[in-house]
């Protein structure tokens, strides 16, 4: 898996010059390999590159993939989930992203209780006031926030958003502003139980603005593993 490999390695270079422009310590910035359709052997590839973060967002798709893949990693749900798979989300993930409703994270709260564990999760903010993405709205994000420290099997370490698809930088950077400055909102809160240890934003085409307005958390499918198979 050569070319995975050496993807990677012109990832870092260009993460490391981002963090540098922005002041930040690339060493702070993680990356989630975004592994829809993609095999256990890619996976495996991408672990071997010292990825330590996979992220899908099927459940089908990582129901019937995790049992291949052999390496230890931190699995993360990044795609849109129906409160019906809250069950095989605490199953198969150690993160879910993409929580953006009380009804989901109720539900994610109660299978997690009846594991015996505790689901960790990040909240999705439509910071780009899409119809067609997930999220909640950010003005209803600290509310959202207080009716859900209380769960007692899950716990709040972040947000996530998706920037708008604009060609505008200013406007894909405004997305990652607000979802920066919401972060700093919720921290000022002090929720018991909320922590803001992630900002979840950036993806293969954007990844370097969201760096600039602080995410630390990168979710890079394409830019790792190449074009997907049609």
């Amino acid at each position: 898996m050569d070319r995975i490999r050496d993807n990677w390695e012109l990832l870092r270079t260009r993460i490391e010059r981002a963090a540098e422009r922005s002041g930040r310590a690339a060493s702070a910035i993680e990356v989630v390999a975004v592994s829809k359709t993609r095999s256990a052997r890619e996976i495996e590839a991408a672990y071997a590159c010292g990825l330590r973060l996979v992220g899908e967002n099927r459940i089908q798709e990582a129901a019937a993939k995790r049992p291949q893949v052999a390496t230890p990693l931190d699995w993360h749900f990044v795609g849109h989930l129906q409160t019906n798979k809250a069950g095989w989300a605490v199953e198969l993930f150690d993160l879910v992203q993409s929580v953006d409703s009380a009804r989901l994270a109720r539900a994610l709260s109660r299978r997690a209780e009846q594991a015996g564990r505790t689901i960790e999760v990040l909240l999705q903010v439509n910071t780009a006031g899409s119809l067609s993405q997930g999220g909640v709205a950010p003005d209803q994000l600290v509310d959202l926030v207080a009716a859900l420290a209380p769960l007692p099997h899950l716990r709040i370490r972040g947000l996530m958003t998706i920037a708008a698809h604009s060609e505008d930088e200013s406007t894909v950077r405004g997305c990652f502003r607000t979802l920066r400055e919401l972060g700093e909102k919720v921290a000022e809160c002090e929720f018991a139980g909320v922590s803001v240890d992630y900002l979840s934003m950036g993806m293969s085409g954007d990844f370097e603005l969201a760096i600039a307005e602080g995410a630390n958390l990168l979710r890079l499918g394409t830019a790792i593993f190449g074009p997907r198979p049609t």
